[in-house]
């Protein structure tokens, strides 16, 4: 059986800060044994575990939600590359979504930033009056538009 990792070997090995685990534990997302002096030995199948919890983080999923999908695995094991598959086809939807508005993001920017012409009247992003205010709140040019009261 291969040894336990201190926390500043998987701070090492897994390339996050020993706060960052430490709070992952406090949030349930790791697990550690304590020694007789109480201090932190993880499993080096908590290596998976920390991979999978930034991977999801990279992609937006948010600590709760990791949380809720490490949670739903069998005896709370570390995900396998089928459970991965299962847990991301559930989160593909809102990924897809994010990729989208980030490529509009990236378009319109570039579009704005790039011509330099400053120009408030063909400015994709200008609100005169502040004509979106009824839609809702955030940036409504970029976000999904919510469907009207009249279906359409």
């Amino acid at each position: 059986m291969q040894e336990a990792l201190t926390i500043g070997e998987l701070s090492v090995r897994s390339g996050v800060a020993p706060s960052a685990l430490r709070y992952y534990e406090r949030l349930g997302l790791i697990r550690a044994d304590r020694t007789g002096g109480n201090q932190r030995r993880y499993a080096r199948a908590e290596l998976r575990r920390v991979a999978f919890i930034r991977i999801s983080q990279q992609v937006g999923i948010s600590l709760d939600e990791i949380r809720e999908a490490l949670e739903s695995l069998p005896g709370g094991r570390t995900p396998s590359p089928q459970d991965w598959e299962r847990l991301s086809a559930s989160w593909r939807g809102r990924l897809d979504e994010k990729i989208r508005l980030l490529t509009k993001l990236r378009d319109d920017l570039d579009g704005c930033i790039g011509c330099g012409c400053l120009s408030l009247q063909r400015c994709t992003l200008y609100n005169p009056g502040d004509a979106l205010a009824g839609e809702g709140p955030g940036a409504r040019l970029m976000l999904p538009r919510p469907p009207s009261p009249d279906g359409e």
